[in-house]
């Protein structure tokens, strides 16, 4: 009995051995032959690949062909094909500095970059102030702030910026009183038609090792501004780390001076007749460049910053104005921070027109990069190479610029992880 039950338990199990194999053939049957690899030619894949090698073939011999053209055109004229006209004197006198005529042109465009640099800096930190209270003011509840702020916003960026430039230039900077009797502010001050000349400092030997204090102090600032933001997460507890941070730099600058013994003296404008002497003297050009650029670009900004606060939901403001705080608390500690991840961006976008468009300056006379780069090849030397030196120059502040606002950008960005 027992030996019999074994015999149809192999039965069995034979039988359905063979009832799946026979399903698996059948859903080989139904599947079709296995797939095959199409040739090389129909390959979606090596066609995508072939036709980046072929673009970027085509794109290197284009670029060969207007080499080879260039420096062939040049050669029949005469001129140079290499850079080595850089250490030739310049010939141009550079208004506002100490760039002499017979100094090579590579100093003369390391002056016009520095005069760029200067009014694309400052212009920045001012434009970013004054768009981003025009920006709030443009929310305000009050009437009469609010419709201030929307006309100036919609009256400066609907005019061309060179029409700006122009007339803060002729209107406005060339119309102040003249050098024989100029606006003179507590000895610190003298304001004419010839620019502004405000208090400076003279470096001695040792200016440079106070650079380095500087550094190392303001460094120290931002880490003790961070470590009293942690603590602030962590405890509750007031930060108070902008206050922390100047201290600590006041501290590292006073003892740095003290020690390094006056690496700095500093310099007053003392006026004798029409001469001005001492101080610094910032020029009719570079006032009405940068007075133009900041209101221009500042009206742009604040429609940034309205355009940000609005993207900000509702909610958050209700919430803040729950828990009893003020206008200002709610916009310094509620709106602007979540504001401020929306408004990176298109902010960078405005930094780098600013920086772009100071090259108008040569409208005026502002011996920006533009200006020098023009006069150099008006001088005889070859343009492309100048051309080329140009627009490297400004590709480095647009990449510089770039580069900041993505680290600041990828600082605020939220960590979804």
């Amino acid at each position: 009995m027992l030996c019999r039950t074994r015999i149809v338990a192999r039965g069995r199990a034979r039988e359905e051995a063979t009832v799946a194999t026979d399903i698996d053939a059948g859903d080989r049957r139904a599947a079709g032959p296995a797939p095959q690899r199409p040739p090389f030619w129909r390959d979606v894949r090596v066609l995508r690949i072939a036709f980046q090698v072929i673009f970027l073939i085509v794109v290197a011999l284009v670029l060969w062909y207007l080499f080879t053209t260039l420096r062939d055109n040049l050669r029949d004229r005469g001129l140079p094909t290499g850079f080595e006209f850089l250490d030739e004197p310049a010939g141009v006198d550079i208004r506002d500095s100490s760039f002499r005529p017979a100094q090579p042109i590579r100093d003369a465009i390391r002056v016009g970059f520095v005069n760029t640099v200067r009014v694309s800096f400052v212009g920045i930190l001012l434009a970013t102030i004054i768009g981003v209270l025009i920006g709030i003011a443009r929310l305000s509840t009050n009437w009469l702030v609010r419709k201030a702020a929307a006309f100036y916003v919609e009256s400066l960026r609907n005019i061309p910026l060179l029409v700006i430039i122009i007339f803060f230039y002729t209107a406005v900077v060339l119309k102040l009183p003249p050098i024989s009797g100029p606006a003179e502010w507590f000895g610190l001050v003298v304001f004419s038609n010839r620019g502004l000349v405000v208090p400076w400092g003279d470096g001695q030997a040792n200016v440079g090792t106070y650079l380095i204090v500087l550094g190392a102090g303001l460094l120290l600032a931002v880490l003790v501004a961070a470590w009293r933001s942690r603590r602030f997460d962590r405890t509750g507890q007031p930060h108070h780390r902008v206050l922390w941070g100047a201290v600590l730099l006041v501290i590292v600058a006073a003892a740095g001076y003290a020690v390094l013994g006056d690496p700095i003296i500093p310099t007053f404008p003392t006026r004798d007749g029409r001469v001005v002497e001492g101080g610094i003297s910032l020029g009719p050009e570079y006032a009405a460049l940068l007075i133009a650029l900041v209101l221009y670009t500042a009206s742009h900004i604040a429609e940034i910053v309205r355009g940000s606060i609005l993207a900000v939901p509702i909610g958050q403001t209700e919430a803040a104005q729950a828990i009893a705080l003020t206008g200002f608390q709610r916009m310094r500690y509620v709106i602007l921070p979540q504001a401020m991840r929306i408004m990176v961006p298109p902010l960078a976008n405005q930094y780098l027109n600013l920086t772009k468009n100071s090259s108008l300056a040569v409208a005026i006379g502002y011996f920006d990069l533009t200006r020098i780069t023009g006069q150099i090849i008006a001088n005889g030397n070859p343009a492309p190479q100048m051309i080329s030196i140009l627009m490297a120059c400004y590709l480095a502040l647009s990449l510089f610029i770039s580069l900041i606002a993505n680290i600041v950008n990828r600082s605020l960005r939220l960590d979804t992880r």
